[in-house]
C-alpha cells in the first residue's frame, strides 16, 4: 500500500494486517453525514470531506479487493487499485441522485481492480475484447474440475455467459498458457526456443512511427483546441479555471467570481464537457 496514501489518511502502515485493522476502526458515515461531506466536495472543492468519504470507506475496498485473491496477485496492490477507484467514485459522486456513495463506488472500485489484473496477471494480454473480458472472470469459477473443458461444458459455459463456443475455447487455451519471459532465462541452453527480445523489433522510435504518432498528437490537439473555441467566453473561462490553471478554483470561488451559485457553475463545467465530448466524437 502506498506509503504517501497511507500516512495522509492516518492509517497504520506496518503490514497489510495492521493496514486493514486500522480501516475497520474507521466509523461508518450516517446518510446525513455522507450528503453533508458529499456536497461540501461538489460545491466547495473541500478536500477534507473527500478524505473522510475515503476513509469510511475503505472497509468496503477490502472486502472487494478479496474477492480477487484468486489470480495471484498481492493483496495490498489489489487494495491500493481499489481505493484509487474508491477516489474516483467520489469526485464523481452526485448526493442528490438519491443513491448511497457505497452502491455507486461499487462500479468503480472493480473496474480499477479489472485493469490491475488485465495489465499484470499475464505479460500477453488474455483479454482483448469485452466477450473475453467477460470470459476472463467468469471462466475460473466455471471450471468444476481441473483439466480441459469437455464439449458438453463448453457449450454449456457459453450459454451461461452469452458467448461463443469458440471464444469459451480460445480463452481456456490463453489461461492454460505459461508467461515467457522477454529475455529468456540464465539457465536457458541452445535447444531452447529463442527469447521474443532476439527476434520482436522496436519500432517505436524509427521515423515512420515517430512521424505518425506526432502527426496524430497534432491532429488530436488542433480538434480539442477548435471544439474549445466553438464554446462562449463563460464555458471556456470555467473549463480553464477548473481543469487547465495550474491553481484549479473550486465551484465555490467561481461562483463568486461570475455572480451565481455554485450549482449553476457546475451545470454549465458539465453541459461544456459534454458539448467538447459531441465535438470530439464527430
Amino acid at each position: 500500500m502506498s506509503h504517501a496514501i497511507a500516512s495522509r489518511h492516518s492509517l497504520s502502515t506496518g503490514t497489510i494486517d495492521a493496514y486493514i485493522s486500522s480501516s475497520y476502526q474507521i466509523p461508518v458515515l450516517t446518510l446525513e453525514e455522507e450528503r453533508s461531506l458529499a456536497e461540501r466536495l461538489r460545491d466547495h472543492g473541500d478536500m477534507e470531506a473527500a478524505r473522510r468519504l475515503v476513509l469510511s470507506h475503505l472497509r468496503f475496498v477490502i472486502r472487494i479487493a478479496r474477492g480477487y485473491l484468486g489470480y495471484g496477485l498481492p493483496l495490498p496492490d489489489l487494495i491500493q487499485e481499489g481505493t484509487v477507484g474508491l477516489m474516483k467514485a467520489v469526485r464523481r459522486f452526485e448526493p442528490d441522485v438519491g443513491v448511497r456513495l457505497v452502491s455507486f463506488a461499487v462500479h468503480w472500485i472493480r473496474a480499477e481492480i479489472h485493469e490491475y489484473i488485465l495489465r499484470n496477471w499475464r505479460i500477453v494480454k488474455v483479454a482483448t475484447t469485452k466477450a473475453q473480458r467477460k470470459l476472463f472472470f467468469n471462466l475460473r469459477s466455471s471450471k468444476k474440475r481441473l483439466g480441459w473443458f469437455t464439449k458438453q461444458e463448453v457449450d454449456q459455459v457459453a450459454a451461461d455467459l452469452g458467448v461463443k463456443p469458440e471464444t469459451v475455447l480460445e480463452m481456456e487455451s490463453r489461461l492454460s498458457s505459461h508467461d515467457a519471459a522477454f529475455d529468456g532465462y540464465e539457465d536457458d541452453d541452445d535447444d531452447s526456443p529463442s527469447a521474443p527480445s532476439t527476434y520482436l523489433p522496436d519500432i517505436r522510435m524509427e521515423p515512420a512511427s515517430l512521424l505518425e504518432r506526432e502527426d496524430a498528437e497534432s491532429y488530436e490537439r488542433k480538434r480539442l483546441m477548435a471544439a474549445v473555441a466553438s464554446l462562449d467566453e463563460r464555458s471556456k473561462t470555467i473549463l480553464k479555471e477548473r481543469w487547465l490553471s495550474e491553481k484549479k478554483q473550486t465551484l465555490h470561488d467561481l461562483a463568486q467570481q461570475f455572480g451565481v451559485s455554485a450549482e449553476r457553475i457546475r451545470q454549465i463545467e458539465k453541459n461544456a464537457m459534454k458539448k467538447l465530448r459531441v465535438q470530439l466524437e464527430l
